[in-house]
């Protein structure tokens, strides 16, 4: 590599979210740009720690915008979500959602994280420049342009700067962004699971007085093996997290198949069990001179609604399209657009989540009575159920 280098943007994160944004940008053909990423993964991309043993459920508008970035679902082996339930641990109220009463397939796509970055991976594109094991030292703004200092010992001048290299950027604490940060003082737990039903398309999230449960139709291959398997998000507290990580197998499937219940059939085993703490982190101003903070660093959700990657991933759509039409992509102008068009969807995701992480932690009775009163006012009035449905799908704004 040069000494010196020009690139009109430079991605700095090449998870799902920076790789998304490179192939949109690539893909576009009006830049010249720049990936760079701490590891080195383009022979796997299993080996980046963005693509982790996570799975993630794509919202409709994220199925359809990795479909047209020419990513093949089902060579990740993604599985559809048809029906959802949400319901209510010791109480009446619930509520069902149909993929077919929207005139829809399914309401999204359950896949691996891992195997999404094996298809999502920008390799084999010549209009990329991709530099590993790679990370920025210095960042030097000026009024038009903005220059790297790289620990190879070069230096590369651009346009515009993208953070997308996740939630704990130290880029960003750099460039003075400022981040908000509140600890739910929960830890999400996950595994998959194999239960003695197939789960025949169904989602459900229910939610316990220790904190959301879900279960996502989940295979990690085309094989009929997995018809009955799901993704589990078992959201606790910091010490019972720990002490589930350490419960012996027989033990674990006896405490999950009491939070579940029998509805989805027995318990047949439990696969390797990880868990992360759960923070909403998140940057207000995420904007600044020639640069800019999308996806995980911009903004960590809880996963009580699944909605994280689907509102990074809205991030970059937005993005790519205003930089389509820019001559220079980090104008003061440009990067404005840019922020005004996402204020509304940003606000509306985080509140929908925060909102439902704090009402359905919560014990107090009035509050459990009002809870359990709009699960079954969603179950039967169409119109609150829509709303509900746009957002999550990523089409409330």
């Amino acid at each position: 590599m040069a000494k010196n280098n020009q690139s009109d943007i430079v991605i700095v994160g090449g998870g799902a979210v920076g790789s998304a944004l490179a192939r949109l940008l690539v893909r576009q053909g009006r830049h010249r740009v720049t990936l760079i990423d701490a590891n080195q993964f383009s022979r796997d991309p299993h080996s980046h720690p963005g693509f982790d043993a996570r799975v993630i459920a794509l919202a409709k508008r994220t199925e359809q915008a990795l479909t047209e970035l020419g990513v093949d679902l089902k060579k990740a082996f993604a599985t559809p979500i048809e029906h959802i339930l949400v319901s209510d641990q010791g109480f009446i109220g619930q509520t069902r959602l149909h993929a077919s009463d929207y005139q829809l397939k399914s309401f999204g796509q359950v896949v691996g994280i891992q195997a999404l970055g094996q298809q999502l991976f920008p390799a084999g594109m010549p209009q990329l420049s991709v530099l590993e094991n790679v990370t920025v030292d210095e960042v030097n703004q000026s009024a038009d342009s903005i220059e790297l200092q790289l620990s190879n010992g070069s230096t590369i001048t651009a346009g515009l700067l993208v953070l997308a290299d996740g939630g704990r950027s130290e880029l960003a604490d750099k460039l003075n962004f400022k981040r908000s940060s509140e600890d739910y003082g929960q830890s999400a737990l996950i595994a998959n699971v194999q239960l003695s039903e197939p789960h025949d398309g169904w989602a459900h999230e229910r939610f316990t007085p220790n904190g959301p449960l879900a279960l996502l139709p989940f295979a990690e291959d085309d094989s009929s093996d997995y018809a009955n398997c799901y993704s589990l998000v078992w959201t606790l507290s910091h010490y019972e997290a720990e002490a589930a990580l350490a419960w012996p197998q027989a033990q674990f499937i006896s405490r999950l198949q009491q939070q579940i219940g029998y509805r989805h059939g027995l318990i047949n085993k439990v696969g390797s069990r990880h868990s992360y703490p759960l923070v909403l982190n998140q940057i207000r101003e995420f904007t600044g001179h020639r640069c800019v903070v999308v996806g995980n660093g911009a903004q960590a959700l809880h996963p009580i609604a699944g909605q994280g990657f689907n509102l990074g991933l809205r991030d970059v759509l937005a993005l790519a399209d205003i930089l389509e039409g820019a001559t220079d992509p980090g104008a003061f102008a440009v990067l404005n657009q840019y922020r005004q068009s996402r204020v509304k969807d940003k606000a509306a995701t985080i509140g929908l989540t925060d909102g439902l992480v704090r009402l359905f932690s919560n014990r107090y009775a009035p509050l459990v009575a009002g809870r359990n009163a709009g699960l079954l006012a969603m179950e039967f009035c169409d119109g609150l159920s829509q709303k509900f449905v746009r957002q999550t799908m990523g089409f409330g704004q």
